[in-house]
């Protein structure tokens, strides 16, 4: 009996802290990618993204497919995006929350690039791109502006199953544009992971300490 109790005061004990446990799980592998790319070493992960992505995949039909994936992280579709959250989305001021965490977003992954100085991959690049690569700032976009899409759908909207369609889109679009950078050559796949980590560790700090601060709950 006893071991039943403490087996169900650890099971409630991790439903009532999965955030914290999974935004310590994506530091813990961020600071581990990091730890790489700082040495300098080749990773194996991105040898075979390469040879998979890179190499493997491309072709004429998906190379156009790939770039405006990868076009859903510009500013302009964010602007718009945002303009759309303030008109339709509850809560007080839903837009202005999206944008600072746009921009806070943005800056920490500025900070991050000038601390790592990671160069981005040579030869095999289908746009331009400039600054460095380490981590991704389009995955890092991603996850806290799409990814913060998807916590306002998961925590105001009632029905079920529009809730769970637009929770898979949004993680869908997330893993899409991370995706196509590594295929136009302009990131490494551990850039990508890395940026999806340490955003995702941002969301959960911001959407736990900053919104119930600017947003009302209207949950029923």
């Amino acid at each position: 009996m006893a071991s039943h109790a403490k087996a169900g005061r650890l099971r409630h004990l991790v439903q009532g802290n999965r955030g914290h446990l999974l935004a310590a799980v994506a530091l813990v592998l961020f600071v581990a990618i990091l730890e790489e790319v700082l040495e300098g070493d080749a990773n194996r992960l991105d040898v075979w993204a390469y040879q998979v992505v890179v190499v493997g995949m491309r072709s004429d039909w998906l190379t156009p497919v790939m770039q405006s994936i990868s076009e859903l992280a510009l500013p302009v579709v964010l602007v718009v995006m945002l303009l759309v959250v303030e008109a339709f989305a509850p809560g007080r001021r839903p837009g202005l929350v999206a944008a600072v965490n746009l921009v806070l977003v943005t800056l920490l992954n500025l900070l991050l690039k000038q601390v790592v100085h990671r160069p981005r991959p040579e030869g095999f690049r289908l746009i331009a791109e400039t600054g460095y690569s380490f981590p991704s700032g389009h995955s890092m976009i991603a996850m806290a502006f799409y990814g913060l899409l998807a916590w306002m759908v998961w925590h105001y909207e009632r029905d079920r199953f529009v809730k769970w369609f637009c929770m898979v889109g949004f993680a869908l679009v997330i893993v899409a544009i991370g995706f196509s950078r590594v295929y136009l050559g302009v990131h490494y796949a551990t850039d990508v992971i890395a940026g999806f980590c340490v955003s995702l560790a941002w969301l959960t700090f911001y959407t736990r300490i900053v919104l119930p601060l600017w947003l009302e709950d209207r949950r029923e």
